[in-house]
């Protein structure tokens, strides 16, 4: 996978195609953007699903995971958002994303932090620039919809405390300690009874998991101190969109079972959203792992209705 440099650090990614040539969507581009210690190949079960509805991927390492840098943090959900900013400039200037076309934006969890983030500091409404990238200048980077899965606004009084055990169990034991207790909130109980080999497969990956303490504490501040609140409700006492989109261009979706993020968050998230629309699909938090046909058929088909809006 190819390395570039953006944001002052070096970022991971991966750009794909579909594999033979369609004409649905005109393989318009989605990105997609990661959780809390999740490397690009979270949208593993997903990839498929875009392709074959026509749509081309963009799936990185965000800071401090994978094969993108790692620098000291505390990181924040904005220094993130950036971070994208940067990569899809490059991207542009180099001519792998093409220039005035337009993107759709997709988040989970920290990602879906990320994502807010992104469409409040790069609005459809302001001309792209970049301050890492003087070619840059100029690009508009439209986005075609936004798509907020299984996150929140702000973390209130439950998530908070919970996170701040995640710091001590990280400090005092490892990792990937936290990793083992974060799938026990993931994954419903069925999938724990009848799903062996997957279960298997998933506390496999958590206990190989490659992330310092350092990087991992640096990302956990993002969800910690994450609130856009604030902004969400200044742009709806204004009846404005988030990111600039139109009415029913972002969507909320969450696990209907989720508990480590739970759903009456990303409810009051869609409520915040001028124009946002709210979806719930089967599963908890790792709803996308455990029913991606049904996490699939939400998200492709709200994706390709935003594509019609702007074709």
């Amino acid at each position: 996978m190819p390395l570039l440099e953006a944001n002052d650090i070096t970022i991971n990614y991966l750009l794909e195609s579909p594999p033979e040539p369609s004409s649905s969507n005109n393989n318009e581009l989605v990105v997609l953007i990661n959780g809390l210690a999740d490397d690009l190949g979270t949208w593993s079960y997903q990839i498929p699903a875009l392709h074959a509805a026509g749509f081309t991927t963009l799936r990185y390492d965000n800071r401090g995971i994978g094969r993108s840098s790692k620098p000291p943090g505390p990181y924040s959900a904005e220094q993130m958002a950036d971070d994208l900013q940067g990569l899809l400039l490059a991207l542009a200037t180099k001519g792998e994303v093409k220039r005035d076309e337009g993107f759709h934006l997709v988040g989970v969890s920290m990602g879906g932090m990320i994502a807010q983030a992104y469409a409040l500091r790069y609005p459809n409404a302001s001309l792209a620039t970049s301050s890492s990238s003087a070619s840059g200048q100029g690009l508009r980077l439209r986005m075609k919809s936004l798509s907020l899965c299984c996150t929140y606004a702000q973390p209130t009084a439950f998530c908070t405390r919970m996170f701040a055990l995640w710091a001590d169990m990280a400090a005092k034991m490892s990792v990937a300690d936290v990793m083992r207790d974060v799938t026990l909130w993931a994954f419903t109980v069925p999938f724990f009874r009848t799903r062996t080999e997957e279960l298997e497969e998933v506390e496999e990956a958590m206990r190989g998991l490659d992330m310092s303490l350092e990087a991992y504490l640096a990302q956990l501040h993002v969800i910690q101190k994450f609130d856009t609140t604030s902004a969400l409700g200044g742009l709806k006492a204004e009846e404005r969109v988030l990111g600039g989109l139109e009415g029913g261009e972002v969507m909320v979706l969450a696990g209907k079972t989720d508990l480590l993020i739970p759903v009456v968050l990303s409810r009051e998230l869609a409520e915040l959203c001028e124009g946002g629309r709210f979806v719930t699909v089967k599963g908890g938090h790792g709803c996308m792992w455990e029913f991606p046909e049904e996490f699939n058929k939400a998200l492709v088909g709200f994706l390709r209705e935003c594509g019609e809006k702007k074709a």
